[in-house]
């Protein structure tokens, strides 16, 4: 097995709407201006450093932005130009929801399960309906025509359908899931990470939204087949949540034996690391907990600085890596833990700080913009090949993105029309490069099978 990393592509809408309720970096950076470009440029960097480490890379193209299908729903009639210029006039906070270009945080695609946990031996996804914010509840059914594009070979993968868009069965996807293993063709311990209960929740309020319910998470476990001795069920603390931990992976990242994680992240945090050693312990995984107390870094440092928004990765000799933002290392409590990590008796070995502040100024570090994916050789070369990066075909983006994108955007220029044209131009070429056929909505005349799942 291979780990596959499937990084969004940041689409030409790039821009600091504020959207986000509990993200503290997207309401810090409300109304600044953004740069599209750089941000998809830097993302791409990102991609080719991980293939120069060894790491497997897919991409995962961005959504049509603004969403006209949807805003059509919602009755805005007449020509393209019309609906854009009247949402902007009559309703601008519901149409900078329709002009998010949020799907580039990939982590939140989908919950994955690889074939070696699953009882029918295929590897299964399920597309996160994202029900807690507006914005990115647009995303889940694009997210599963992609999956089911990109992964559509019936003998290997199973791509569920989103579960219902009901706040009871929030859905937020692989940032709140992680996984050990002693050995990726093996058996793996499944985590899964919780903050509320949809029915008969008691004592759950939170300041910020917790938006991944326990009945979701559950119903992940069920449709994955997986067995109970491969999960643990664990509940995110409301003190991270409340300190701007949205999603799990901002305060707790796995790989291989290893989890990386505040000391704050859960609650019960004793008892979760007791079932975890044992339940690990049973499938012959032995632990690894590299835990930041809250004396040594502050909630509100970890949060700053996305220090366990990084990915560990595999290197080639058996050690790992730690992809880790800039700001990671400019914030002296949590670069002195990552150095304590490097020095001390774990497979870690090496940190590498990347420049990702476009993304990073929205509230999305290195594991925000990928989805992790193990697979075997068969797997990979039964998916789509055109979405598999090498070299070649991330020079190919990064030209691409040089003639399309803009390099500052404010909020205004996302009702001009010609930015319109622009974005679908980008999109239309994009399919070519990544033989995707006529996927978007406005290649076919707003008219598809899907649209009315959209």
């Amino acid at each position: 097995m291979a780990e596959l990393n499937i990084d969004g592509l940041v689409g030409p809408t790039h821009n600091y709407a504020g959207l986000s309720f509990g993200n503290l970096a997207s309401k810090d950076n409300h109304g600044q201006a953004s740069n599209p470009k750089a941000a998809a440029l830097q993302g791409l960097d990102k991609m080719r450093r991980l293939i120069d480490l060894g790491v497997p890379q897919a991409v995962m193209p961005p959504h049509e932005r603004p969403f006209l299908p949807r805003l059509r729903r919602l009755g805005f009639n007449g020509t393209d130009r019309a609906i854009i210029q009247s949402a902007m006039r009559d309703h601008p906070s519901l149409y900078a929801n329709h002009c998010s270009a949020s799907s580039m945080w990939t982590a939140n695609a989908a919950t994955v399960s690889p074939s070696a946990d699953c009882q029918d031996g295929k590897l299964h996804f399920t597309p996160a309906n994202l029900s807690a914010m507006p914005h990115r509840s647009l995303e889940g059914a694009t997210t599963a025509r992609l999956l089911k594009l990109m992964f559509n070979d019936k003998k290997y993968f199973h791509v569920h359908d989103l579960l219902p868009a009901h706040p009871n069965f929030g859905d937020e996807g692989a940032a709140n899931h992680n996984r050990l293993s002693s050995n990726t063709n093996k058996k793996g311990l499944e985590i899964f990470v919780y903050g509320r209960r949809g029915f008969n929740a008691q004592g759950e309020q939170t300041h910020f939204p917790a938006r991944q319910t326990f009945e979701a998470s559950q119903s992940i476990i069920r449709r994955h087949q997986l067995r109970d001795e491969q999960t643990v069920l664990a509940k995110q603390n409301p003190i991270a949540i409340d300190a701007g931990a949205f999603h799990n992976d901002v305060v707790c990242v796995t790989n291989g034996n290893v989890i990386m994680h505040h000391q704050d992240a859960f609650s019960n945090h004793e008892a979760l690391v007791k079932e975890i050693t044992e339940k690990a312990q049973k499938l012959d995984i032995r632990p690894i907990f590299l835990t930041a107390s809250r004396d040594e870094m502050s909630l509100s440092h970890a949060v700053k600085s996305y220090v366990f928004n990084s990915q560990i990765i595999m290197l080639s000799n058996g050690d790992m890596a730690l992809i880790l933002p800039k700001e990671a290392q400019e914030n002296k409590a949590s670069y002195n833990f990552i150095q304590r990590c490097l020095d001390g008796d774990n497979p870690i070995t090496d940190a590498y700080f990347l420049d990702l502040k476009q993304s990073m100024s929205n509230g999305g570090g290195p594991a925000c913009l990928r989805l992790r994916v193990q697979m075997t050789d068969q797997e990979i070369e039964a998916m789509h090949q055109a979405v598999i990066m090498t070299h070649e075909k991330i020079d190919r983006l990064e030209t691409w993105v040089n003639q399309h994108y803009r390099d500052r955007l404010v909020f205004t220029d996302l009702a001009d029309p010609k930015f319109l044209d622009e974005t679908q131009t980008a999109l239309d070429d994009l399919t070519k490069i990544l033989e995707m056929g006529s996927f978007y909505h406005f290649q076919n005349d707003g008219v598809t099978q899907w649209s009315t799942h959209e």
